[in-house]
């Protein structure tokens, strides 16, 4: 870590070296560069505890990553041990390996553009037309109907366990009416679910799709692409699109996610049910209340103090949709009423 921290470690020979981390990578950025090393973590859905492990995983990251980055993700370059000390991408003991990529400019990414006012409808537009796209290309994933629903109500059972967690503080009353509306949903209005994977509208999407990752520059492009597991980028394009579109709500911007949702179906000539795009947001709203209540349990120690209020914001989401789909399941029921 000193090493990659000092500037004089780099072939572009920086000024100065930022460090940022995740709990999977440290990422060390450079002038025009960032170096990313991943951590020596085993976790339930991720193994690099290995020299050989994370090397895979650098490769793969490369590699998932030119669909939507490509002029971002340069390649995967060694961490050597030579005589003379510590070295990036020469001959010798290779101890590490780093995903090398074109630094990116922080006030262009989605998350901080839009509160600048720095992405107008053009912009947006063109933004849409390039997921469009992306998703129109995207390799389907075959799943039956059935194995498709199992694994909602097993993604909503991991959900539910770690939100009725007392130790978190959540209202329990919220997170109680979420769960009954999501598997209500479920129960009720399963077909439209199924009904995706059975027109082979899953497909092999990004798994992450956040403004954070979303460059407005030029070239638009989208990054961190998830590449440990492909299971998790498996989905719905709508589901993804309705997870961009909580988290710009959750950043200030409802209008601008529904707006992009709206342009990217139009793109797809594609739509699915208000119902189901509901159930979608509920789902990813309370999904992220659960990543980031989570962080209360990790060994670091982090503070409540921002963790529980976030996830509180994402929680008021869900549960807004659960509320959407009690409506739904309210006017349902008057209308058997009136027939009968």
């Amino acid at each position: 870590m000193d090493f990659l921290c000092c500037p004089g470690a780099y072939p572009e020979a920086p000024r100065s070296v930022t460090t940022r981390q995740t709990h999977m990578s440290w990422v060390f950025l450079t002038g025009e560069r960032a170096y990313k090393l991943k951590k020596p973590v085993r976790l339930p859905y991720l193994d690099y505890s290995t020299i050989a492990r994370r090397e895979a995983a650098c490769r793969a990251e490369i590699a998932v990553n030119q669909r939507l980055a490509r002029a971002i993700y340069l390649g995967v370059v060694p961490l050597v041990r030579t005589v003379e000390g510590l070295a990036i991408g020469q001959t010798g003991e290779v101890v590490d390996w780093l995903v090398v990529m074109r630094r990116l400019d922080e006030a262009q990414m989605l998350e901080n553009a839009l509160p600048a006012g720095l992405v107008d409808r053009p912009r947006l537009d063109h933004l849409a037309g390039f997921l469009a796209d992306f998703y129109r290309h995207a390799r389907p994933v075959l799943v039956p109907a059935a194995v498709h629903l199992n694994e909602w109500r097993r993604q909503l059972a991991r959900n539910q366990r770690v939100l009725a967690d007392r130790r978190f503080g959540l209202d329990q009353r919220l997170v109680a009416r979420l769960d009954r509306a999501q598997r209500r949903f479920l129960g009720e209005c399963g077909d439209l679910v199924g009904e995706r994977a059975g027109l082979a509208r899953i497909v092999d999407g990004h798994g992450d799709l956040r403004p954070e990752h979303i460059f407005t520059g030029e070239p638009i492009a989208v990054i961190d692409r998830l590449e440990f597991n492909p299971a998790f980028r498996f989905a719905d394009p709508f589901d993804e699109l309705a997870f961009l579109h909580v988290e710009c709500e959750v950043l200030g911007f409802a209008g601008v996610g529904a707006y992009l949702a709206e342009r990217v179906a139009i793109g797809l000539h594609d739509a699915v049910d208000a119902s189901l795009y509901s159930f979608y947001r509920g789902y990813r709203a309370a999904m992220r209340a659960r990543l980031i209540i989570g962080h209360l349990t990790a060994p670091d120690g982090r503070s409540p103090d921002r963790w529980r209020p976030l996830a509180g914001r994402y929680l008021a989401v869900a549960v807004r949709e659960a509320a959407a789909l009690e409506q739904l399941f309210a006017e349902r029921a008057r209308r058997v009423a009136r027939a009968t």
